[in-house]
């Protein structure tokens, strides 16, 4: 019995692929599908979160603290003026001569005057905000002026006429220039010409200009400031 030789196993051509080769294309092909369904999802500004079924979202529906952010500013230093003043002080006796008894003081007052407003006092209804949340409007104090701060660096005497009784007084006397009485005068008239001045509707303007950004940035698109009625 003559014996037959088994064939030789079958070798894979080269045009033929393998199955390793089947797998690594599959994954590949599996990569490729979900790289461009991350791409949709990405590119139609969806997230993951849209298709969880137990996702959740935050509304935000509280109110915004307008009143207590006013409060807590106390009060707003909203305008600065400076001024300089000359102070013509003048004292004689009415019987005797300027040469015996006399004086006369020129005295140049320079300071700064600040202006404000108080927010201390305001109240819950000083604040009124729109059903829709987009407008607010807001009911202040006048602005006020506060005590001149004069600059004794730039406050000096630049001219003294004295009698003769008097320069004995000086001499004798431990304040011999009279200082403190020429700078009450000078700040006396500096706060005149405060008051004179636009110094308070310039501050009120700043503090609308300032509520106005301060309340826009809290998603107000109309701000309205009214002061009360001038006393």
């Amino acid at each position: 019995m003559t014996s037959q030789a088994s064939p030789p196993p079958e070798t894979p051509s080269a045009g033929a692929p393998t199955p390793s080769g089947r797998r690594r294309r599959g994954w590949l092909l599996s990569a490729a599908v979900l790289a461009a369904l991350a791409l949709i999802l990405v590119g139609a500004g969806l997230t993951w979160s849209w298709i969880d079924p137990f996702g959740e979202r935050a509304l935000d529906r509280s109110r915004p603290a307008l009143l207590r952010s006013i409060q807590d500013l106390s009060r707003f230093e909203a305008a600065t003026g400076d001024f300089q003043v000359v102070v013509d002080l003048e004292k004689d006796a009415p019987f005797l001569p300027d040469v015996i008894k006399g004086t006369r003081t020129l005295f140049v007052g320079a300071g700064s005057v600040d202006a404000y407003v108080d927010f201390t006092g305001l109240t819950g209804d000083a604040v009124t905000v729109s059903p829709d949340r987009t407008e607010v409007a807001v009911r202040l104090p006048r602005a006020r002026l506060e005590k001149p701060n004069l600059d004794n660096e730039r406050s000096y005497t630049y001219h003294q006429q004295r009698g003769i009784l008097d320069r004995v007084q000086d001499f004798l006397s431990s304040s011999p220039d009279g200082l403190q009485e020429l700078y009450v005068l000078a700040e006396q008239k500096i706060i005149e010409a405060a008051m004179a001045s636009d110094l308070r509707a310039r501050a009120e303007q700043n503090t609308e200009t300032m509520l106005k950004g301060l309340l826009g940035s809290l998603g107000f698109s109309k701000v309205t400031v009214e002061y009360a009625a001038s006393p």
